[in-house]
């Protein structure tokens, strides 16, 4: 039995690639359209999901920006959105520069002996 009064959390934020990027399947896809763009039965041809599935991981990473997707006849080419995957990459360039800093700052203080 389900209780009706269970609070509503909402699992993914439409829009962040880094949550988009949280299930292991998506990161899947993400790493077959690296390689080049492919229709939904390429990519479900090659992952452990269906077709449907492949789909719906498809629509969260277009939401979150990280692909694009063009009519090719009766299906749909995706590939990977580069001002997506360069907007991941400058967030962690952002977050990569401040930890060196931090590391740098620790370096530098001087010694108790």
């Amino acid at each position: 039995m389900v209780s009706s009064n269970l609070p509503f959390v909402v699992a993914y934020q439409p829009g962040d690639g880094w949550d988009a990027l949280g299930d292991p399947t998506r990161r899947a896809i993400v790493a077959c359209l690296a390689e080049r763009p492919r229709a939904v039965g390429e990519l479900a041809e090659v992952l452990p999901v269906s077709r449907p599935a492949v789909s719906q991981h498809l629509r969260v990473l277009k939401d979150a920006g990280l692909v694009t997707d063009r009519a090719a006849g009766t299906r749909r080419v995706y590939r990977l959105n580069p001002a997506g995957v360069a907007a991941l990459r400058d967030q962690l360039d952002t977050y990569w520069n401040r930890a060196l800093k931090g590391f740098q700052d620790a370096a530098e203080q001087p010694t108790e002996e």
